[in-house]
């Protein structure tokens, strides 16, 4: 069977129940989800295969008064067994239509310098590397 990509709305926060490993980062909050899911500048959007969530990708729109639109890819996750299958492309490739749809005119995402597979598809994407400094604080 295929790989379905799929986004999800509020309503289908019941395709989060049965997740493979290495998805997500960690366990998903139904709280959380349903604050996520229940914002309109928010999007997730999952890979389904037999049933199970096997891919997932997330991005948020972020609009400023003196900038562009930009839609901020927030994560990325395949399962092990299934990476190099070109799902985490289709995932990407569907978030940031669903960016354009939403009146974006750039996208950006972070990852570790280290994590050469995501490193090696967003420049396969056309993304170009600019070097930040990124501060984080406990709230």
């Amino acid at each position: 069977m295929p790989v379905e990509i799929r986004r999800v709305g509020a309503d289908d926060a019941g395709l989060l129940a049965r997740v493979a490993d290495d998805v997500f980062d960690d366990d998903i909050d139904a709280v959380r989800t349903a604050a996520y899911l229940a914002d309109k500048n928010h999007m997730l959007i999952v890979a389904i295969e037999d049933g199970v969530v096997v891919g997932q990708t997330a991005g948020i729109v972020h609009r400023h008064v003196d900038q562009p639109t930009e839609l901020y890819i927030d994560n990325l996750g395949v399962t092990p067994e299934l990476r190099r299958r070109g799902i985490a492309r289709r995932l990407v490739e569907d978030l940031i239509a669903w960016g354009k749809a939403q009146g974006c005119e750039e996208a950006w995402v972070g990852t570790e310098p280290d994590n050469e597979p995501a490193r090696g598809l967003y420049a396969q994407m056309g993304g170009e590397v600019v070097d930040i400094v990124m501060y984080e604080y406990e709230l």
